[in-house]
């Protein structure tokens, strides 16, 4: 059981899975960057949050929002779950911990006002939970765990099957399925994304990432680009990108792209000093192998 999660992958979906962005058709902030009916206000302080993770990828620079969103919000769960996803990058699990819980209690306040999102965040709470006891115990408590994610979701979806929020959250918890467990595929998550959820910016990067693992590469190509188009200053993107340029690359053994894949992993890397170590680490080990690949196949067609 140990083996089904590997933690750079865990730790990928912490952070993706529950936090989300603006949608980019301006800087002003909205209400509600799921929703264009039945919207609800999640804040300003929390909005600004999404803003600076998800526009500019800037991780540390989304700390002082929160903390006001803490102070100003505090009924507001997804501002605690993603105070939970921050902690998880720093390896601070105390205060994961700690979070996660306010994320329930946040959640369940919501029981008679929003019961959709009370629903939706009480599965967001004990997947941080389960975050929490992956490390501290291991897999096979946190998958224990799962049973309670599930259960909260599947009362969401009861209450409202289309919902954007919903079907974004539920479309990463998805793609983190089709990873890691063999009965689960990428193309759950593609229609999930496609049909309902919202906004665009993550819509575009969960698909080129189901595309990915898919090794359909041509199609995560496109929706990586469509990414960029609305978060282009986002170092993520860039890494995405590179990603898929590199599985190219060594596919078709083609210098040019593989050049191409390295020059997106530098874009990336050169915003570092705001991502978390746990993207910076496999991303300088891409770049190398990349380098490493290009010299080998130049290598090899100087020895013909």
């Amino acid at each position: 059981m140990g083996k089904i999660f590997s933690k750079t992958k865990f730790a990928s979906v912490v952070v993706a899975i529950f936090t989300t962005t603006l949608s980019f058709n301006n800087l002003a902030f909205a209400a509600d960057p799921f929703r264009t009916e039945n919207s609800r206000d999640l804040g300003e302080h929390t909005e600004e949050a999404f803003e600076t993770i998800f526009l500019f990828g800037d991780y540390k620079g989304a700390k002082n929002p929160l903390q006001l969103a803490e102070q100003e919000e505090a009924k507001e769960p997804l501002a605690y779950a993603l105070l939970a996803s921050l902690a998880y990058t720093e390896k601070d699990w105390e205060t994961l911990k700690a979070y996660a819980l306010k994320t329930l209690q946040a959640a369940e306040s919501l029981s008679t006002t929003d019961p959709l999102r009370s629903n939706l965040y009480q599965a967001v709470g004990h997947f941080m939970e389960g975050a929490y006891l992956y490390e501290e115990e291991g897999a096979v408590s946190a998958i224990q765990k799962l049973q309670l994610v599930f259960k909260y979701f599947d009362a969401a979806e009861d209450i409202e099957p289309d919902d954007p929020e919903l079907n974004l959250i539920k479309g990463y918890v998805d793609l983190l399925l089709a990873v890691n467990l063999p009965f689960s595929s990428p193309e759950q998550a593609i229609a999930r994304f496609e049909k309902y959820a919202s906004p665009d910016y993550l819509v575009d990067r969960g698909i080129a990432v189901a595309y990915r693992d898919l090794k359909d590469y041509n199609k995560a190509l496109e929706s990586v680009n469509q990414a960029l188009e609305i978060a282009p200053d986002n170092p993520e993107n860039y890494y995405l990108k590179g990603q898929i340029l590199r599985k190219i690359g060594k596919k078709n053994q083609d210098i040019s792209i593989l050049e191409e894949a390295l020059e997106h992993f530098s874009q990336a890397a050169s915003k570092e000093a705001q991502l978390p170590s746990f993207i910076v680490t496999p991303l300088k080990r891409e770049m190398r192998q990349t380098q490493e690949k290009i010299d080998e196949i130049k290598a090899a067609k100087a020895s013909r």
